[in-house]
């Protein structure tokens, strides 16, 4: 019996109770505001680092799932003319979102989740991370949606997926190429703005009373923007997201207006992480 209770003694000592994340339990310490150093621009000790490729096959795995989940959907509706027995745009936004909202919970404590290169480039402009690491990104995660938008293709069948559109990006009828770029400058912005506010360090500490689940507001805005902007592109505001569609579709139309789902969530993501900086670090820290 003595023997037991040391054992639990030992196993309490060992695994020690945490402080909830976000609230006012947390101790003084805790929320302490701490600025972390700016990433430095190359930093080559990362290429021998099993942690760097252990995030890069994060993003991809987190990229393939997204776009699998997502074309999938889009494919769902799409194939009904009338609609009234699928999700509907509503549906679609949700699968974005809430694939967003899961997959960011999932990764971020292994890569960030970002599962997207203007999120990533964005952090880039921000100092959050190196170019070393950023680039690494953004290949892992245009390889992860080439893979992701190629499964849903292999389910439903060349002709079929071709003949819906395979969840390509393009600017409707009845808007121009303007348009299109600037819903996609707009709709990026609100995405990377709300990253940088649900991930920052100063409001965390500030408002540590306030429970803040950062993949939560990340998932919702992405829903909000697509609810938003579906009917005018289709909503990129994810270049890997557009760039695995277009390639496994590989039609002309998707290849006539794909810059500006690069252009266009660059853009906005370069607006955004300007605005954290020059407006939001730039704030004094009160608690």
């Amino acid at each position: 019996m003595e023997g037991k209770e040391e054992d639990v003694r030992l196993g309490a000592n060992k695994f020690t109770e945490r402080q909830p994340i976000g609230t006012s339990a947390q101790s003084q310490d805790d929320k302490d505001y701490k600025e972390p150093p700016p990433a430095p621009l190359f930093e080559a000790g990362e290429l021998t680092s099993w942690s760097f490729y252990r995030a890069g096959i994060a993003e991809f795995i987190a990229t393939f799932l997204f776009l699998y989940i997502s074309v999938l959907t889009v494919m769902g509706v799409v194939k009904d003319n009338t609609k009234c027995t699928t999700v509907g745009i509503q549906g679609i936004a949700w699968a974005f979102g809430g694939m967003i909202f899961a997959l960011v919970y999932c990764t971020a404590g292994i890569s960030g989740g970002h599962i997207n290169p203007a999120v990533t480039f964005g952090l880039f402009l921000a100092r959050k991370l190196s170019l070393t690491r950023a680039l690494f990104y953004m290949v892992m995660q245009c390889l992860g949606a080439i893979c992701g938008a190629g499964v849903v293709k292999g389910f439903m069948g060349k002709t079929k997926y071709q003949m819906l559109g395979g969840g390509a990006n393009v600017v409707n009828s009845g808007y121009t190429k303007g348009d299109g770029l600037g819903a996609e400058i707009v709709g990026t912005f609100v995405l990377v703005y709300t990253v940088f506010s649900a991930t920052d360090a100063k409001r965390s500490a500030r408002d540590s009373h306030v429970p803040i689940l950062a993949p939560l507001p990340i998932g919702f805005a992405v829903f909000l923007v697509h609810l938003a902007t579906i009917p005018i592109t289709g909503t990129g505001i994810n270049p890997a997201r557009s760039l695995g569609a277009a390639i496994i579709y590989n039609e002309d139309k998707a290849w006539d207006d794909h810059w500006i789902f690069w252009v266009g969530p660059f853009i906005g993501a370069a607006l955004a992480a300007l605005y954290h900086v020059v407006v939001i670090r730039a704030i004094p820290f009160k608690k």
